[in-house]
């Protein structure tokens, strides 16, 4: 729920206005509470609910690109009922008096949703008044060259080529990729002709202490039985580059299962007896369609009303969600380990390389590497392995009106177990979870070209770079609300534990941890935000309304007014000064 100032909104009607209905309820779908009533609009962009029955004027504002789907309910004694799923999982239940009005909405909202081609989608239109120079510098703001620079490539074991400038070796892989340097161009063309899609072994991330490395690819074309010289050169150089371990892991993050199925099409895994000292391991991640599933079963147990404890966790657990969640992080954590404590190279595939692959590299890159939990580490290693990678974004997202199979929460999983590792260790990550919330919201928002495409060449051909805008530059400017307050970028930092030692003396600690104590004040801080917020609306309205009444009608009513004017003011101030002085003391 967003508030605008009146003048904003007008000005916002008179360029976009497409519809407005007037007398729409907005239902509470969770609790009993009375339904508020106003006026629906649509816009090119949004649709806007604005609240007539409020005391302080509330704006609902939904981007048609969040609208998952529309549904018309059955009619009751109120009016036509529409429902709206968002893919921020926002959920809006209007009731509209008319049904010509509704559905007009109703078709409106279907093709404003989703529209036809990728040019229709928001950041093509999205104009934040940011002239061409700073366009362009928002774009380089993330150079990958300069990570890769950072991890100590080019080396003597791994160079950055530009074998595939011209897409010939792989159509959904950047023009420059990290190879073993012993690996000839011969060797990653054959390689390239035995991987599903092209997508042959590249570095995704160098542990420096002891050379091991992470890469991934794609499924090798095996079947029963092929094998690919070229290709076992190539496992062969990624294991040569990392002299401190006899053996490299292979790992695919597909149920067993599933992999002897694939072999059955000419696809499959790689058999240990044609590659040389490689140890082979299945992690077990469900496909795209077990995961879409089990959100939607997810999505049905919070939207339940009033439901007891114990049918919420029977729900819960009946969606497999958290299973799902575990196993990808479990998968993200093998992968850490065998790099630092086994300091084996490992090699990571799934079927074609660009959803449960990039989940994993991504978590364990991250468990490896203090920089990826920065605000820019975090930045840098959403661009490295999931855009120029080739996730596909815009299938898995639906933002088109495309295949609905295609629709799955890959990167909605990675943004949850990112979020599940902050619940763990509170003061390894710079940012906050609103940083992730901003993150995925705008993943779905199509406001940005970042996540627009499938690939890189398509973000070319589409002209992204030149036509829209970054999502970065915009974040960053947001760094102050975003940032964690707990963050301690040095992990050799050592306390006094004052638990133990002056445990029995009563006035040396405080009874609660400072720790749980600073999380608490947060909390509260950000609820103290909001009311001051909405104190404030309440402040204005109540200014207007003893300005009106002292236009010669009712002085006692308006002096009555400016009393209560003046005693909210004060201790809207003094419950300030008391709480956030609190905070202040252990901020």
């Amino acid at each position: 729920m967003y508030l605008f100032p009146q003048s904003k909104l007008n000005s916002f009607f008179h360029t976009l206005f497409i519809l407005q209905v007037e007398n729409v309820k907005l239902l509470d779908r969770y609790t009993n509470r009375k339904a508020a009533n106003g006026t629906l609009y649509l816009t090119a962009t949004h649709l806007i609910y604005v609240d007539a029955s409020a005391e302080v004027r509330k704006e609902t504002w939904i981007l048609h690109h969040h609208i998952a789907t529309v549904e018309k309910m059955p009619l009751t004694t109120a009016g036509y009922p529409l429902l709206i799923h968002c893919k921020n999982f926002h959920v809006a239940h209007f009731v509209i008096g008319q049904e010509r009005d509704c559905h007009e909405v109703y078709t409106s909202l279907l093709k404003l949703s989703q529209p036809a081609k990728p040019e229709e989608l928001y950041a093509f239109s999205y104009n934040p008044k940011m002239s061409k120079e700073n366009r362009e510098t928002g774009w380089k703001l993330i150079d990958l060259k300069v990570d890769y620079q950072r991890m100590g490539i080019p080396n003597d074991y791994w160079e950055i080529t530009d074998v595939n400038k011209d897409y010939e070796i792989c159509n959904t892989y950047p023009p420059e990729i990290v190879v073993p340097r012993a690996a000839s161009k011969a060797v990653v063309i054959g390689s390239s002709r035995f991987r599903s899609r092209g997508r042959i072994p590249v570095l995704s991330y160098l542990y420096k202490e002891n050379n091991a490395a992470i890469c991934r690819c794609s499924q090798p074309l095996s079947g029963f039985s092929a094998r690919c010289l070229e290709d076992e050169q190539m496992l062969q150089a990624i294991r040569e580059a990392n002299p401190g371990s006899p053996f490299m892991y292979v790992v695919d993050t597909r149920p067993k299962l599933n992999a002897m199925a694939n072999r059955a099409a000419g696809k499959g895994y790689e058999n240990e007896d044609n590659y040389d000292n490689i140890r082979f391991k299945f992690i077990g991640i469900e496909n795209i369609h077990v995961m879409r599933n089990s959100l939607q079963k997810l999505l049905e147990v919070c939207e339940m009303k009033s439901p007891s404890m114990s049918d919420f966790l029977t729900g819960l657990e009946n969606s497999g969600w958290l299973r799902h969640i575990k196993a990808v992080m479990d998968a993200g954590v093998f992968l850490a380990k065998a790099v630092k404590d086994e300091k084996a190279s490992v090699l990571v595939h799934c079927s074609d390389g660009w959803d449960r692959t990039a989940q994993v590299c991504s978590l364990a890159s991250l468990l490896l590497d203090p920089f990826y939990r920065t605000f820019k580490g975090f930045m840098v290693l959403i661009e490295k392995e999931w855009i120029a990678m080739g996730h596909k974004f815009s299938h898995r997202c639906g933002h088109l009106d495309g295949d609905p199979k295609e629709v799955s929460p890959v990167f909605t999983q990675f943004i949850e177990c990112v979020w599940q590792l902050m619940q763990q260790f509170p003061c390894t990550f710079e940012f906050n979870e609103r940083f992730l919330l901003e993150i995925h919201d705008h993943v779905y928002s199509c406001q940005f070209g970042n996540f627009l495409g499938i690939c890189h060449k398509e973000r070319e051909d589409l002209k992204i770079f030149e036509k829209t805008h970054s999502l970065w530059p915009f974040l960053l400017q947001k760094k102050q609300e975003l940032r964690n307050p707990l963050y301690r970028g040095f992990t050799a930092y050592k306390e006094f534990w004052c638990g133990m030692y002056n445990r029995f003396d009563k006035g040396m600690h405080p009874k609660q941890r400072v720790l749980d104590h600073l999380l608490s004040c947060m909390s509260q801080k950000m609820k103290l935000e909001d009311n001051a917020s909405e104190l404030e609306n309440v402040l204005k309205q109540l200014s207007y309304l003893s300005g009106f009444s002292c236009n010669g009608q009712n002085v006692a009513g308006s002096c009555t007014l400016n009393y209560l004017l003046k005693v909210a003011t004060s201790d809207l101030k003094c419950f300030a000064k008391t709480r956030l002085g609190i905070w202040h003391m252990y901020y």
